[in-house]
């Protein structure tokens, strides 16, 4: 099983959440969920590695007058990005099956 980071996990989820999306929807919704900003380079890195890896395909859309002429690159997961994700949850399912609850108490300060 091949590891994900930790923002690849949570974009890949974002983008299997969708039938199809481009960067700026993902940074919205990856700023909805966790309460934090993202900038869009750092999202367009993550997406291009991800494509690489066969996990995602992208496309251009049509050019919009909105956008002066310009065409969004739209992502959409494969069924590899499926299967990675669900590898993933289950590994962290098992992993989690096996924890124990700590007993010692943490002063916080």
């Amino acid at each position: 099983m091949e590891l994900l980071g930790s923002l690849e996990e949570i974009v890949l989820m974002i983008v299997l959440q969708q039938e199809e999306c481009h960067g700026v929807m993902i940074a919205q919704q990856y700023e909805s969920i966790l309460d934090k900003t993202i900038s869009l380079p750092a999202i367009h890195v993550v997406l291009k590695r991800m494509e690489k890896k066969g996990w995602i395909r992208s496309r251009f859309g049509k050019p919009t007058a909105q956008r002066g002429g310009k065409r969004k690159r739209l992502y959409q997961a494969t069924p590899a990005g499926y299967h990675v994700v669900r590898q993933l949850q289950a590994t962290k399912a098992r992993l989690w099956a096996g924890s124990i609850q700590p007993t010692v108490k943490y002063e916080t300060v």
